[in-house]
């Protein structure tokens, strides 16, 4: 039997307890941006009481979870004025409009552990869980999580990575988004580029009719919805431009949309399309502070909702080589990659030739 080295299992043991320390943090931070404790503080430093009275919540409550977001770095403390402090640099990640406001993103933990033993389960059966067991928290997450993010970056960042994309919008064409969720992206695009006419495609009919609410509000009339399978894509009409946001890895056959998408293009047209960025090979992506977040999350929602209807399967972190190999067999002959705003994802701009 091999020795063990007893400072390598103190040192993992550490290590493993930090892992359950963040999970812990994490729901902390759903805490925070759910009952506006951040948005508070971030008013300006106070003592729990004061804190509980700016919130309209328990002091009890307050104090206790300040000394979780304070002990785990998050909030700072004079222990003689017994103030809390929540930094600007801080705060710009977890209060506010701007893009870098990740507070939403934390209440995805939650949201997959109340699936975590069906997932279990089909490591042992197969199979998956299906997306309709998913919502509606799953689209209340992803809306919650994209939309400051394309509020802050869809027009001003991701676009004009395609070169000459945002004069072509301007003069006006036809554009469609494949698995456009509850529509955001769309609605924004249209607003900003009236000439042009937007199609959202989704198969959530829940997030469809948010879509057209959305739609509704912002007085966007050349923005239009339907739900569809999109493996089912029609050719006609054509696009000039087709837009995917983070929505190929998780079909249930990534392939047949991938041909549909190119089937559907006008000629010269465009597809723009946005995945994480990851490397395809294992080895390559140790290293990659994102990637257990992403085998993570496919493990717990992409890769499980698509088995869950005999799907591919394809998995988050596809990366970069499967997904130029997809596009190729899809029929795209020209395919560019850059890297997106932000270290987390990839855009892949794409003609036929």
């Amino acid at each position: 039997m091999t020795e063990l080295d007893k400072r390598r299992v103190q040192e993992f043991a550490r290590s493993l307890f930090g892992h359950y320390t963040s999970g812990l943090l994490t729901l902390m931070v759903d805490i925070g941006h759910k009952t506006g404790l951040f948005e508070a503080l971030a008013r300006g430093a106070a003592t729990s009481a004061e804190l509980a009275e700016r919130a309209a919540l328990d002091e009890r409550y307050v104090r206790e979870w300040l000394g979780a977001v304070t002990t785990g770095g998050l909030v700072e403390y004079d222990a003689t004025s017994g103030v809390f402090t929540l930094p600007p640099e801080h705060a710009v990640c977890l209060t506010g409009t701007s893009s870098r406001n990740l507070a939403a993103n934390s209440q995805v933990l939650a949201m997959l552990a109340q699936r975590l033993s069906r997932v279990a389960t089909c490591f042992r059966t197969g199979g998956g869980v299906p997306y309709a067991e998913f919502r509606p928290d799953f689209t209340d997450y992803q809306d919650g999580s994209w939309r400051l993010l394309y509020d802050g970056l869809l027009i001003k960042g991701f676009l004009p990575a395609a070169k000459g994309l945002p004069e072509r919008l301007r003069a006006g064409i036809r554009v469609a988004d494949v698995g456009c969720g509850t529509g955001h992206a769309v609605n924004l695009m249209a607003r900003e580029f009236p000439a042009s006419t937007f199609t959202g495609y989704d198969f959530s009919a829940e997030a469809i009719d948010r879509a057209r609410g959305e739609a509704d509000r912002m007085g966007v009339p050349n923005a239009r919805f339907e739900a569809l399978d999109v493996t089912t894509l029609p050719a006609e009409p054509k696009f000039d431009l087709i837009t995917s946001f983070d929505a190929i890895h998780d079909q249930r056959d990534p392939a047949t949309t991938l041909r549909r998408i190119a089937g559907a293009l006008a000629p010269n047209g465009l597809y723009f399309m946005l995945e994480p960025r990851a490397a395809t090979k294992l080895e390559a992506n140790v290293g990659n502070p994102f990637a257990p977040y992403l085998y993570g999350m496919s493990v717990l929602h992409c890769m499980t909702v698509s088995l869950a209807d005999g799907g591919a399967g394809l998995g988050t972190a596809w990366g970069e080589d499967k997904a130029r190999q997809m596009l190729r067999e899809a029929g795209f002959t020209s395919i560019e990659v850059v890297a997106a705003p932000g270290p987390q994802n990839s855009i892949y701009i794409c003609r036929k030739g």
